[in-house]
């Protein structure tokens, strides 16, 4: 239906034309990072990204806040997607409505296979949002735990684990290399190299449960997973990586779009072919001095 008010058939197509100009120049300005849900009505989605304070690992080590503020940055230019970031640290009182609310949930925090487990009402939460086709993302320790005995509950949600005492990790500079080339998370990533500290020799799911390598590297001579994707039973998604131990790296285009899209991805939202544009400002690289 359209509604005229025109003084002239002559001033209604121009008031008409100007309408149709300005509809066409909208949706360019949104075409990079373009978020559409059917009938082009943009999509409302609440990601909720949690972080901890200092565990006491050198400064630029473990920067947990700063670099979720680097990916909120990133997300932000996302129309329709509301980021919510948030301090983890226990005992988080709050925390179960924040995540049966969230639609994906990003852990980079301390030991966050053990974390997940700490409260009752914590789990459930986690498991509510499963249930629902929720979204989980987990970075470097985020996915970790030092008892054996956190790690089958949290594979259930993440797909991944860096748990046990037999658990791996090493400081390399190492050759990443996309491990699925056709996935939309790898979309505008190529091959590259960075120093880094990866776990490896991951717990994951089986094969068979949809799981999709997304980062490999050569680690003592065997191909290792370090990021992956999961394509969950539950009609959800989850996203993993072992990397992210020196905040430098965000600081690189790969970091900060690997991330963004595995976001976006969880949430079931399209990612550009060309991949996300996820230009940040020097300084918002920079961790707060006091370790907030």
């Amino acid at each position: 239906m359209v509604l005229r008010c025109c003084v002239s058939p002559r001033k209604c197509c121009s008031f008409e034309a100007a309408i149709a100009a300005l509809l066409v120049t909208s949706v360019v300005l949104f075409t990079s990072n373009a978020v559409f849900a059917a009938g082009d009505e943009i999509v409302n989605k609440k990601v909720l990204l949690l972080s901890q304070s200092p565990d006491g690992h050198p400064p630029m080590t473990h920067e947990y806040a700063a670099g979720l503020r680097v990916m909120e940055k990133c997300l932000a230019s996302v129309p329709g997607v509301a980021v919510t970031h948030v301090n983890a640290d226990n005992p988080w009182l709050e925390g179960p409505a924040l995540i049966r609310a969230a639609d994906c949930v990003v852990m980079f925090l301390s030991e966050g296979a053990r974390w997940t487990h700490e409260d009752p009402r914590r789990i459930e939460a986690f498991a509510q949002l499963a249930a629902r086709g929720g979204g989980f993302v987990t970075l470097h320790w985020g996915m970790g735990t030092k008892e054996a005995r956190y790690i089958d509950g949290y594979l259930k949600l993440f797909g991944g684990c860096h748990g046990g005492p037999d658990r791996k990790y090493k400081i390399l500079d190492a050759d990443v290399v996309i491990g699925t080339t056709d996935h939309p998370i790898t979309r505008g990533i190529s091959n590259f190299s960075i120093h880094e500290e990866f776990y490896y020799e991951l717990k994951l799911v089986p094969t068979s449960n949809q799981i999709k390598p997304i980062l490999q590297t050569e680690i003592d001579g065997v191909t290792q997973t370090v990021a992956w994707a999961w394509q969950r039973g539950d009609s959800g998604r989850s996203f993993g990586f072992s990397g992210g131990h020196f905040h430098k790296n965000w600081e690189r285009v790969e970091y900060r779009r690997l991330m963004t899209q595995a976001v976006l991805w969880c949430l079931d939202l399209p990612i550009p072919e060309a991949g996300m544009a996820v230009d940040v400002a020097v300084d918002a690289l920079q961790p707060d001095p006091n370790g907030k």
